[in-house]
C-alpha cells in the first residue's frame, strides 16, 4: 500500500491474498483483546497519547494538560451564562494559567502578559498553519493564519485591527503577526523576508519614546501592508505612517524621554569615540533630552541596552539596504536638532527697536550649522528675524526671544518629522516588489494597523486629543463593521435576528471632524463636552473609553506648527543632499514627504526670501492632518475583510501574572466585548451574495464541469452537502455563523485535495508515457549521435595513419635518395677521374698533331669537376638526381671512349689521326697537369665533334645556372 507508483501498487485483490491478512482471518476477537491488553499495558506505563480531530497533539506547553481536547472555554461565545462577573472570572482564570489568548467568535482577545513566553517558535508557528481554529488553542498565530487563509482562498485583501489602551501589548503583537505571515508566505528571496523583520524595529526606534504608562510606547500611526503574490509568496512591504507626535522632540512630559533613537545614537556615538566628530558634549546631555533628574548621561553610559540598540539600528540600515552615506547623513542630523536645541537667545535694545533678539554664545549655533551644512550667519538671520511682504515691499522684521525660540523648535520638529518621512519612504522603495516576479496589481495585500493607544493621563495636551480622537475612529470603524452594518442588512435581507444595542460615537466624531455649521458654542452643546467649574482653559470629552481632561494651554500654537519660510530657504542651501532632498520634496495633506522627489535647481536654493516666501508651502496645521490621514487609514481598511484582535491590560503596574478586575472590566466595557459576544452568538458575521456564494463553494455540491445557477436551490445545494446548520438565507445573500465559513473552507479544500489527488496520478500517468516516448527518442537520439561520433572518429584515426604513413614515406625516401646520391657521387667521382685522364690524353695528342701552335686553354674533365663541385655546394637536393644522370653520361661516355682505344689501338693504321691524337694527348698531359686550373673554367676552343656532343650533353643534364652564352660551333 505504501508503493507511490499505482501501476506497481496492489490492489484490493491481492491485498487480501497477502500472508499477513490471510493469517488474521478469522481471528478477529483475539487481536481485539490483545490489543486492549496492550493498551492498559501502556496506560499503566503512563506513556498515552490522545488523539483527536486527526491530529496528535504532543506538545502544548503553555496549556496545564497537553492532552486536553479542544475546550469550549476558549471561545467566549461558548459560555452558557453570559454576563460580566462570568467573562471576567473566565479571563482570569485562563491569564492564571498563562492562557493569555481567548476568542470572541473570530475576535482575538489579548491579555498582556508582560513577561516572555515561549510560545512563539516556528514549531508554534507550523502548529497554526492552514489548520482548523479548534485544532489548537488560541493563538495571535491563528488570526494571522485566518487572515493569510482568506487572501488565498478568496483572493481579497485582508486587514487585522490592533486596538487597546497603551502599554496593551499592541507593538509586539504586531510583531508576532507580520513574523507568521512571513513564516506562512516564505518566498526564493530569503534577503527579502530578512528585511520585511527588520522594518518594525527601525521605524519603531525613530517613533516610539517611552511614556508614564509604557516603555515603548508608539508615539505615531502605522500601517503596514505586506503584498504577497496570487499563490501566496511575500513578495514586498509598504508602510504609511499618522500623526508623528512631533512635539516630543522639543519637550517631554515629567516621567517620559524622547524618541528612542535620540538616547541609541548617543550611547553609540559615546562608546565608538565619535562624541566629538558630531558636535556632542560628554557630559552634559543636550536640551532635548535633559531632565529634571539629571541622570540622563548617566544612563546612556552606563545602560547596555542602548549599545545595544544602537547596533540593532546599524544592522537594520544594513539589512534593509541603506547605504553608508545616507545613514551617516541621517546621523548629522539627528546631532544637528540635538545643537539646534542648545541655541539660546537674548533680548538686545537699541535706539530705534527693543524687541530685538541675537545668539550670545555662538557655539551651539556654528556647531548646528556645521552639521547641517549652512552658513552660520545665515542660520542666524532666519532665526533672529523674517521677511514680511507689504504692497510690494520687503520688510525685515526682528524676532523677540519667544519668538526666535519658538522659530528654533519649529525648525527641529520641521527636520525631524521629515527626517521620519524620509525613512518611511526609502524602505518602501527598498522593499517594493520586484516586477520581474510579480506586478504589484497582480497580488494581494494583508494590512496589519498598530496605532497608538488611547491616553489618559494626569496632565492631557493637545497631542492627547489627537491620539484619543484617532482611536474613536477605531472604535466607529469596529462598531460599523461588528453591529451596525450587519443589523443593517438584516433588515434588507429580511432575516428575524434580534437586534443588539451599542454604543455608537458618531456624534464625539461629526463634533471634531465635520465642518462645523452652526456658532461655536452650538457645536460644544452635546452630551459630549463638559467645562469642569473654577478651571481656566480645561475641558472635558467623553470618550468611548471614559472621561479625560484636556489643558488647554498651546494648542494654538501646537496646531498650527509653522514653519517660517527663511528657515526653509536656509536649509535648502545645505551642502547635504539629504537635507536638501527633506526641504525641496512637497507635503502631503497628511503632512508627510511626498514620495515623489521634486527637482530643485540651485537657483531655487538662493531664492531671496522676499521672492519664495509666497512659493514655498509650509507644514499644514495638525487639525487638517489629522482629518486626512483617519481618512487616508480609513480608505486603506475598508478594502479588506476586517480581523479584529484587542489588546487588554490586566494591570497599570506592568506586573507580571496579577489581573485587576476593575482595571480589565473598564476596558471591557468600552471596547464592547460584552454586546459583541451577543451579537456573535444570536448573530450571522458573514454575508455572502449568492452568485459569489455558488462560485466559491460549487465544488462542494455540483461537479467540475457544470455551471449551477446562483440561486437559493443552488445554495441550499452546497451548504446541506457541508451539513451545516443555523444558517439563513436573504434575498440575495447567505447568512452563516462565524464558524461557518472555516468549516466550508476545510470542506472545499478536501474535496479539491481529492481532485488534486486526481490530477496529480492522471498528470504522473501522462507523465509517465511522455517521459518513456521521451526516453525511447532520446535513446535513438543518443545512438545516431554515436553513430555519427564513431565514424568521424574513424575517419580522423584513418587519417591520422595515412598522414603518418605517407610521412614516414617521405623520410624513408630521402634517407634513401640521400644515401643513393652519396653513393652515386662517390662512383662517379672516381669514374670521371679514370676518363678525365684519358681524355686530356686524347684532346692533348690531338692539339699538337692537327693544329701546333694553338694553344689550348682548357680541358673539358677539369670543368666537368669544378661544375659538378659548384652544383653539389649550391643545391644538395638537386644533386641526387644530377648525379645520377652525369653517372649514366660518365658511364657511356667511358663505354665510347673505351672502345675507341681499343679499336685504335688494334687497327692504328686505319686512324692515323686518331694515333697522333693519343700520342700528341700524352705529351700535352704532362704540361696539363703542371699548369694551374681555375675553378669552373671552360675551354674557350672546342678542336674536336665529340668534345662538343659531350659538352652539349653535359651542359643540358645539369641545367648550368652561368652564362647564357652558347658555346661556338668550330670546325
Amino acid at each position: 500500500c505504501l508503493i507511490k507508483d499505482f501501476e506497481n501498487r496492489p490492489s484490493v485483490t491481492h491485498l487480501l491474498e497477502h500472508p499477513f491478512i490471510r493469517q488474521a482471518h478469522g481471528r478477529e476477537m483475539a487481536h481485539q483483546k490483545q490489543l486492549a491488553d496492550l493498551i492498559q499495558a501502556q496506560q499503566q506505563l503512563g506513556s498515552v497519547a490522545k488523539t483527536r480531530h486527526e491530529r496528535i497533539h504532543t506538545r502544548r506547553p503553555y496549556r496545564v494538560d497537553a492532552s486536553d481536547k479542544y475546550c469550549a472555554d476558549d471561545d467566549l461565545v461558548n459560555l452558557e451564562v453570559l454576563d460580566e462577573d462570568t467573562i471576567i472570572h473566565q479571563l482570569q482564570k485562563r491569564y492564571a494559567d498563562l492562557q493569555i489568548y481567548t476568542y470572541v467568535g473570530d475576535i482575538l482577545i489579548a491579555l498582556n502578559p508582560f513577561q516572555n513566553l515561549s510560545i512563539y517558535s516556528p514549531q508554534f508557528s507550523k502548529l497554526y498553519h492552514g489548520v482548523k481554529r479548534s485544532s489548537n488553542p488560541p493563538h495571535i498565530f491563528a488570526s494571522a493564519d485566518a487572515a493569510y487563509q482568506g487572501m488565498i482562498t478568496f483572493n481579497k485583501d485582508q486587514c487585522i485591527i490592533i486596538s487597546g489602551e497603551s502599554g496593551a501589548g499592541k507593538t509586539e503583537s504586531a510583531h508576532l503577526i507580520v513574523q507568521h505571515l512571513t513564516f506562512l508566505g516564505k518566498a526564493s528571496n530569503r534577503a527579502l523576508r530578512e528585511k520585511i523583520l527588520q522594518v518594525n524595529p527601525l521605524v519603531e526606534a525613530f517613533g516610539n519614546a517611552c511614556t508614564a504608562i509604557n516603555d515603548n510606547s508608539s508615539r505615531f500611526g502605522k500601517y503596514l501592508e505586506m503584498m504577497f503574490t496570487p499563490t501566496g509568496a511575500v513578495m514586498g512591504a509598504k508602510i504609511s505612517e499618522y500623526l508623528l507626535e512631533k512635539s516630543r522632540v522639543i519637550q517631554q512630559a515629567v516621567g517620559e524621554k524622547n524618541f528612542h533613537i535620540f538616547y541609541y545614537i548617543y550611547a553609540g556615538l559615546y562608546h565608538q569615540k565619535k562624541l566629538f566628530e558630531y558636535k556632542l558634549p560628554e557630559k552634559n546631555p543636550p536640551r532635548y533630552i535633559d531632565n529634571d533628574t539629571g541622570r540622563v548621561m548617566y544612563d546612556i553610559i552606563s545602560k547596555e541596552s542602548y549599545g545595544t540598540q544602537f547596533e540593532a539600528i546599524q544592522h537594520c540600515f544594513r539589512i534593509i539596504g541603506f547605504t553608508d552615506e545616507e545613514v551617516h547623513s541621517v546621523y548629522r542630523i539627528l546631532a544637528g536638532i540635538l545643537n539646534t536645541g542648545n541655541i539660546e537667545f537674548a533680548a538686545i535694545s537699541s535706539q530705534h527697536q527693543t524687541d530685538k533678539s541675537e545668539v550670545p554664545n555662538a557655539e551651539a549655533l556654528d556647531n548646528a550649522a556645521a552639521l547641517l551644512s549652512i552658513g552660520s550667519e545665515e542660520l542666524q538671520e532666519a532665526l533672529t528675524s523674517h521677511c514680511v511682504v507689504t504692497r510690494g515691499e520687503t520688510i525685515i522684521r526682528t524676532n523677540t526671544v519667544d519668538k526666535a525660540t519658538d522659530v528654533r523648535d519649529a525648525m527641529s520638529k520641521a527636520l525631524y518629522g521629515r527626517l521620519f518621512s524620509w525613512i518611511v519612504n526609502r524602505i518602501n522603495t527598498l522593499l517594493q516588489p520586484d516586477k520581474n516576479i510579480c506586478n504589484a496589481e497582480s497580488g494581494m495585500n494583508v494590512g496589519i494597523l498598530d496605532i497608538f493607544g488611547f491616553e489618559n493621563f494626569t496632565r492631557n495636551s493637545f497631542e492627547q486629543l489627537c491620539i484619543n480622537i484617532a482611536n474613536e475612529q477605531i472604535q466607529f470603524y469596529f462598531n460599523q463593521h461588528i453591529f451596525a452594518l450587519e443589523q443593517m442588512e438584516y433588515q434588507n435581507e429580511g432575516i428575524d435576528a434580534p437586534m443588539v444595542d451599542y454604543e455608537d460615537n458618531r456624534p464625539l466624531l461629526d463634533t471634531f471632524l465635520q465642518k462645523p455649521m452652526d456658532k461655536f458654542e452650538d457645536n460644544l452643546r452635546c452630551k459630549y463636552f463638559w467645562r469642569p467649574k473654577g478651571v481656566e482653559l480645561c475641558f472635558g470629552i467623553q470618550h468611548y473609553a471614559g472621561k479625560v481632561l484636556y489643558d488647554a494651554n498651546g494648542f494654538l500654537e501646537k496646531n498650527r506648527d509653522t514653519l517660517p519660510a527663511d528657515i526653509v530657504v536656509v536649509l535648502r542651501t545645505s551642502e547635504n543632499r539629504l537635507l536638501q532632498q527633506l526641504f525641496s520634496s512637497p507635503l502631503t495633506k497628511t503632512g508627510n514627504l511626498a514620495q515623489t522627489r521634486a527637482r530643485v535647481t540651485a537657483a531655487s536654493r538662493s531664492l531671496p526670501p522676499q521672492l519664495s516666501a509666497g512659493r514655498i508651502k509650509v507644514s499644514p496645521c495638525d487639525s487638517s492632518c489629522l482629518y486626512y490621514s483617519l481618512m487616508d487609514l480609513l480608505s486603506k481598511m475598508v478594502i479588506g475583510q476586517p480581523h479584529f484582535v484587542r489588546c487588554i491590560k490586566p494591570n497599570d503596574n506592568r506586573e507580571a501574572l496579577k489581573f485587576s478586575r476593575e482595571r480589565v472590566l473598564v476596558q471591557l466595557r468600552y471596547t464592547g466585548i460584552l454586546e459583541t459576544i451577543n451579537i456573535r452568538r444570536q448573530g450571522y458575521s458573514h454575508r455572502i451574495l449568492f452568485d459569489e456564494f455558488v462560485r466559491r463553494y460549487y465544488y462542494i455540491a455540483f461537479k467540475a464541469h457544470e455551471t449551477p445557477l446562483p440561486s437559493q436551490e443552488s445554495c441550499v445545494a452546497i451548504l446541506q452537502k457541508a451539513k451545516l446548520d443555523k444558517w439563513a438565507l436573504g434575498r440575495t445573500k447567505v447568512f452563516l455563523k462565524y464558524y461557518h465559513v472555516e468549516q466550508l473552507n476545510l470542506f472545499l479544500r478536501e474535496v479539491i485535495g481529492r481532485v488534486v489527488i486526481m490530477q496529480a496520478y492522471t498528470k504522473g500517468w501522462l507523465g509517465a508515457r511522455r517521459y518513456k516516448k521521451f526516453k525511447e527518442k532520446r535513446i535513438n537520439s543518443a545512438v545516431a549521435i554515436q553513430s555519427a561520433w564513431r565514424g568521424y572518429d574513424a575517419r580522423r584515426k584513418f587519417k591520422d595513419i595515412k598522414n603518418r604513413r605517407t610521412d614516414a614515406a617521405l623520410h624513408i625516401q630521402a634517407v634513401f635518395r640521400g644515401y643513393l646520391a652519396r653513393k652515386n657521387y662517390a662512383r662517379m667521382k672516381n669514374s670521371i677521374s679514370y676518363s678525365t685522364d684519358t681524355e686530356s690524353i686524347s684532346f692533348t695528342s690531338s692539339l699538337s698533331c692537327e693544329e701546333k701552335g694553338q694553344k689550348s686553354s682548357s680541358s673539358p674533365s677539369p670543368a666537368e669537376l669544378d661544375f659538378l663541385d659548384k652544383q653539389t655546394s649550391k643545391n644538395s637536393d638537386d644533386a641526387s638526381a644530377t648525379l645520377v644522370l652525369l653517372e649514366n653520361s660518365v658511364q657511356t661516355k667511358e663505354l665510347e671512349h673505351l672502345s675507341q682505344s681499343e679499336s685504335v689501338a688494334r687497327h692504328p693504321s686505319s686512324c692515323p689521326r686518331r694515333s697522333q691524337e693519343i700520342q700528341g694527348s700524352e705529351n700535352c698531359l704532362e704540361q696539363k697537369l703542371k699548369v694551374p686550373r681555375r675553378r669552373c673554367q671552360q675551354p674557350k676552343v672546342l678542336n674536336s665533334p665529340e668534345d662538343n656532343v659531350y659538352y652539349n650533353q653535359l651542359n643540358g643534364t645539369l641545367e648550368y645556372q652561368g652564362s647564357k652564352r652558347k658555346p661556338r660551333k668550330l670546325g
